[in-house]
């Protein structure tokens, strides 16, 4: 089930949606086949509704957006990463509890 507060990125809305964004974006690069991603998915699910208003989030599918995980050197997933004012300011790789995400989205709003 999709989550209305978890925004689907792909090339053709990256530079709207992340990149010139107001607010951080928190961006989930996944893959449909990737255990570890399946676990972290409902976590992210719960941030963005906990961060709704202040963090935008974004799962990014690797497999459809090949040339986007490229461009972010994307090796291993999952991968995390913030975005702030169109800058990558914190990466994350591999499953990570609620509370480091936390952590990490705290430092920067």
């Amino acid at each position: 089930m999709a989550n209305q507060n978890v925004l689907t990125v792909t090339a053709d809305n990256f530079e709207t949606e992340v990149i010139k964004s107001d607010q951080p974006v928190l961006v989930d690069f996944w893959a449909e086949w990737c255990g570890p991603c399946r676990m972290v998915g409902p976590v992210i699910d719960e941030l963005a509704g906990q961060y709704n208003g202040k963090v935008k989030v974004g799962k990014l599918n690797v497999d459809d957006q090949g040339e986007l995980a490229s461009r972010f050197r994307v090796m291993s997933i999952p991968t995390i990463m913030l975005f702030k004012n169109g800058e990558v300011v914190e990466k994350v790789v591999g499953a990570r509890s609620k509370e480091d995400f936390e952590k990490m989205l705290n430092k920067h709003i």
